[in-house]
Formats: structure tokens, C-alpha cells, sequence
């Protein structure tokens, strides 16, 4: 699952070729052809001189937002980056998408810098892209236009037609951009130092600046390289889309894509937001939602690479058929993640308090301020609270909830579980518009339950089974020498027992209950050992291997008494 051998060859080739060009080119500015550099004079002269004052300029930013005095909030993060120019809102509206960095409520805050991005002049685009195919415009197209179909931090989108017919969109990067950014960090990460601000409060997150600047930095990168996208976008027509009949996504035009430029072909359609238009051409919202969750599924379940941010923009129709677009933000999971989610889904419902602890410890890493205990009992009042609703549940809810719990709890959790749950949400939230009546929560158990059914290896259960009774069976033969001598010790006045019982009655069952589950593990020991001997004796009725079928009676049933005594003294820790 997640990603394979040739995607991880193709994002190591990325990174060399990255770091092989950026001494070369200097990021954006050296190497950029004459027409260009006309072009973009009066931004590079602001550029040039910004980069003399700009460390002084960004510290004293910082200082008069005092986050000592009035916590790192939501608002106070969008000022800030407001206030420190064209750049960090840039970088501001790369992380408002972001959900796997940052809490939602920040995320939400930081989509007010979406609003009114400058469009990139029309000119300045065509130049970008004539310099990085060495082709002017009317040898690559036979249309293309110049009003964009959107502008966001980085890029903007424009429509063309290629020479063979082929519709098609070319994002293109706007310049200066990724030298501007990286120039940037690096002054950042100097004054993150100086600034560095950890909040605790009910209004605003607990926030590492330095973390979160480091952890954006790498985000930015493959944000700044177009061809990632590109990878992802082939990788996920390649391995998601089971049929195209159902759902589709965009196919990368290779030779029309660079660090720089990416195009693919055209979806003429419309968003799944455009219920009404959907119905008024005839098409059914239940069967286009039914396409998309389905899919949706097999990339979680069965592929363990989805779509990470798709909201109901980022979902077309196009003649009925569903088009998945824009993957600059995908996320994986891995099988043992995978693993870790059916149980916690399974312990939820079953109400099983002990697996869902041991679930929310396998996410991540306990820390010193972890305790056990009170998770163990925060556990059973989120299992409570869940208890008889699994008709109504929704898979963001139980996960969101989860996350919170291992979050209060100091546990470190790997961003793929947070960035999951927020893709469920957004996905919720498609459905809840197009067609409220698809459980989503309900697919994705079944799928789950499958993956279970085909994974489960009755040999190895058997095995794990046998190795548990024979660690009990050992344990069990050493009571009755402790015993003895306890009882001996006893009898020549050698032991002394000074016990004070206080509240007794429910010690007292719960050691009646141990007796009676080890008893039962001893039977079941003896049992399975007898059987084993009859293995080898010559008695009738056999089965087709030769073996007497009363052995064979007799150690499936002691197997089976095993596991229910050895499951029965596991609750009872």
C-alpha cells in the first residue's frame, strides 16, 4: 500500500534534479530569459531591495503582535501574515489547505487569504511557459486564452487547445515566487528562534512556531515543483480509478509539464456543489455520490493513498461522470495504520474499553505526562457516549474524536490519522449536499470488514493461540509446587500472613473468576496434551490425513477452550 517502488524513485530523481538546478539558476532569478526579466523589472528591482532590509523589517513585525501578551489565536497568525507582505500570504494560503499541519479553526482563519489573489498577467504567463517549453505559444496551442480560469498563491490556471485537438488547463507558477519563499524561510527560521512561542489556552492551539515553520518548509517545497503534483496525479489515475465508465481524473500532458508549468487535459464541466444542475440534465445525485464514495473507499481501504483535500470544488461533472482534480495534497496510509483504525472502529462499537486504549496506543507515542489509567477511563466515557449508535455514526466524528483523546493525553499521533479524518469530513460534507441519504461510515466498515475476512490467516491465529496456552500451560504447572510449599511453609509456623480487607466483596469475585479461567486453561492443557498422544494411537473413525478424528476433536476443542479462558483472564487485568 501507500506508495510504491517507481513513485519513490521518481520523487528521489525529483529532489536531485531540484538540488542539481537551484545553484545553477539561483532559484528563479539567473538563467531567466531577457523577454522575462523586461518583464518582471520593477518586481525585481522591490526584490533586490527588500532582501537588504527584510530581517529587520520581519523582527519588528513579530515584536509588536506580542503573542506573550495576547496568545497565538486563529486571527492573530492571519494579521501576522498579513502584516508581513506578499510573501507569507502566500505561504498563509498554502497552509489554510493545510488541515494535517494546522487545527481547522486556523485553517478556516487563513482561507480569508484566498480571497482576491491578484491575478498574473497574461503576458507574464505566456512567457513562463514559452521559457520553460522553448516553444512560442502558437506552436504549442491552437487557443489560448488569456483571461485565467483561477488564480491562487502560486499559480494560476489558463485554458488551451493543443495542435492535435486535445482540451487542456496549463497552471502556471508565477515567477520570483519560489525564490522569494525560500529566501524567506531562511530568515524566518533564524527569528522563529527568537520568537518561539508555545500557548495553552482554550481559544488558542498549542503552538511550536519552529516546528510548524520547519514542517511547512518541506510542504512548500514540493508545493513550489509542479511535477509532484503531476506524479500524483498519474500515480492516482493509475492505481485508484478502478473503472473509468464510473469516475475519472485528469490525464498529465508530459511534455507540456516542468518544475514550473503543469497541464493536463480540460474537464468541461461543473462541481457536484451544482445539485440542481444535475437533476435538471437528467442525472441522479444518489448514483454520482455512490461512484464517488465507492472510489473513495478503494483509495483508503485498498490502495492507501487518497485524496487529501476533496472538498466539493475539487469533485466535477462532466456528462453525467464524476472527475476527481487537483492533487497537490494527497495522503497515504500504510497497511499497520490501516490495521489500527478497524480496530479502533471495531472497539467503539463492540464497546471494548481495553482495545480501544490499545488502539489509541498504537497511533502514536506515549509520553511522560501519559497515564493510562485516566485514558483507560476517558476511553469508556467515549465508548459510553457511542454506545447503541453505530446506525448514526459518522467515520470523521469517531476518528475526530479518537484524536482528540490522544491529543489530551499528550500521545503523539503521525499526521496521515488527522489528515484522514479531515478528508473523511470534507467528503461527509460533499454527501450531506448531494445526497444525504449515502452512509459513508457504513461503506467504509464493510470495506474494512472485507479486508479483514481476506487477511485473516486462521493458521497463524491458530499459532499465535497455541503459543499463548503454551505460555499459560507453563505458568499453570508451577501452582501446584508454589502451593505446596506455601502450604508447607505454613504448617512449620515458617510463614506469617497479615491481611486487612477493606471493601473485600469485589477482590473476592474478581479472584473467584481467575480461579475458574485458570482452571479452565489447565483442562484445556491437559486436554490438548491428551489428544496429542491419541494422535498417535491406532483408533477408528480417522480422518482422510490418518488421524484418529477423536484427537482431532480434542485439540480443536481444547484450542478453543484455551483462547476463551486466556481472552476471559485478559479482560479481567
Amino acid at each position: 500500500m501507500a506508495m510504491n517502488k517507481k513513485e519513490k524513485v521518481d520523487k528521489e530523481k525529483l529532489r536531485e534534479e531540484k538540488e542539481n538546478t537551484k545553484t545553477e539558476t539561483n532559484g528563479d532569478r539567473e538563467g531567466m530569459s531577457e523577454r522575462l526579466k523586461g518583464l518582471l523589472e520593477k518586481d525585481l528591482a522591490d526584490a533586490r531591495k527588500q532582501e537588504k532590509t527584510r530581517g529587520a523589517e520581519m523582527l519588528g513585525i513579530f515584536a509588536a503582535h506580542n503573542y506573550y501578551a495576547n496568545g497565538f489565536t486563529p486571527e492573530e497568525m492571519r494579521t501576522t501574515l498579513e502584516d508581513l507582505g506578499p510573501t507569507y500570504v502566500k505561504i498563509g494560503q498554502i497552509m489554510s489547505s493545510r488541515v494535517d499541519l494546522l487545527p481547522e479553526n486556523y485553517c478556516k482563519e487563513l482561507e480569508k487569504l484566498r480571497q482576491n489573489v491578484k491575478p498574473l498577467d497574461a503576458e507574464i504567463a505566456r512567457a513562463v511557459i514559452e521559457e520553460e517549453t522553448g516553444k512560442k505559444i502558437d506552436e504549442i496551442y491552437s487557443e489560448f486564452r488569456d483571461k485565467p480560469l483561477g488564480s491562487a498563491s502560486i499559480g494560476q490556471a489558463h485554458y488551451g487547445v493543443l495542435k492535435d485537438g486535445t482540451k487542456v488547463v496549463t497552471k502556471v507558477q508565477r515567477p520570483l515566487i519560489a525564490d522569494m519563499m525560500r529566501k524567506d524561510y531562511v530568515l524566518l527560521k533564524k527569528l522563529a528562534g527568537l520568537v518561539n512561542v508555545v500557548v495553552d489556552d482554550e481559544d488558542a492551539m498549542s503552538i511550536d512556531l519552529v516546528s510548524v515553520i520547519e514542517e511547512l518548509e518541506k510542504v512548500t517545497e514540493e508545493e513550489l515543483d509542479f511535477r509532484i503534483e503531476a506524479n500524483n496525479t498519474k500515480f492516482f489515475k493509475e492505481n485508484c480509478i478502478e473503472d473509468e465508465e464510473k469516475i475519472i481524473c485528469p490525464t498529465v500532458i508530459d511534455d507540456l509539464t516542468t518544475e514550473r508549468i503543469f497541464t493536463m487535459t480540460f474537464v468541461d464541466g461543473y462541481t457536484v456543489s451544482h445539485k440542481d444542475r444535475l437533476i435538471e440534465e437528467g442525472h441522479d445525485p444518489l448514483k454520482i455520490g455512490q461512484a464517488i464514495a465507492e472510489n473513495y473507499v478503494h483509495q483508503v481501504v485498498d490502495v492507501g493513498y487518497f485524496h487529501a483535500d476533496p472538498h466539493q470544488g475539487n469533485i466535477m461533472v462532466s456528462a453525467g461522470k464524476p472527475y476527481w482534480i487537483d492533487f497537490g495534497m494527497v495522503g497515504r496510509i500504510n497497511d499497520k495504520e490501516l490495521n489500527t483504525i478497524q480496530s479502533l472502529v471495531l472497539s467503539l462499537v463492540s464497546g471494548d474499553t481495553e482495545s480501544l486504549v490499545n488502539g489509541i496506543s498504537n497511533m502514536g507515542a506515549f509520553s511522560s505526562q501519559t497515564n493510562r489509567d485516566k485514558l483507560t477511563e476517558d476511553a469508556q466515557i467515549l465508548i459510553d457516549r457511542f454506545s447503541g449508535s453505530a446506525g448514526g455514526l459518522e467515520m470523521s466524528e469517531l476518528l475526530t474524536e479518537v484524536l482528540d483523546l490522544a491529543s489530551k493525553h499528550h500521545i503523539k499521533v503521525p499526521g496521515q490519522y488527522t489528515m484522514l479524518a479531515r478528508s473523511i469530513l470534507a467528503m461527509e460534507g460533499v454527501f450531506e449536499q448531494l445526497c444525504p441519504e449515502l452512509d459513508l461510515f457504513k461503506l467504509l466498515s464493510d470495506k474494512m470488514i472485507d479486508r479483514m475476512k481476506k487477511n485473516f490467516d486462521i493458521k497463524q491465529t491458530l499459532l499465535d493461540a497455541g503459543k499463548d496456552l503454551l505460555g499459560a500451560g507453563k505458568k499453570a504447572t508451577k501452582i501446584p509446587g508454589l502451593l505446596a510449599d506455601s502450604l508447607s511453609g505454613l504448617a512449620k509456623g515458617k510463614m506469617k500472613i497479615n491481611m486487612e480487607l477493606t471493601g473485600y466483596e469485589e477482590p473476592l469475585d474478581m479472584i473467584g473468576a481467575y480461579i475458574k479461567y485458570v482452571v479452565l486453561a489447565v483442562i484445556a492443557c491437559v486436554l490438548f496434551v491428551g489428544s496429542c498422544i491419541l494422535a498417535r494411537v491406532d483408533i477408528q473413525p480417522k480422518t482422510e490425513t490418518g488421524m484418529p478424528l477423536i484427537a482431532v476433536a480434542g485439540i480443536v476443542f481444547s484450542i478453543a477452550l484455551a483462547i476463551y479462558s486466556v481472552g476471559k483472564l485478559g479482560k479481567k487485568k
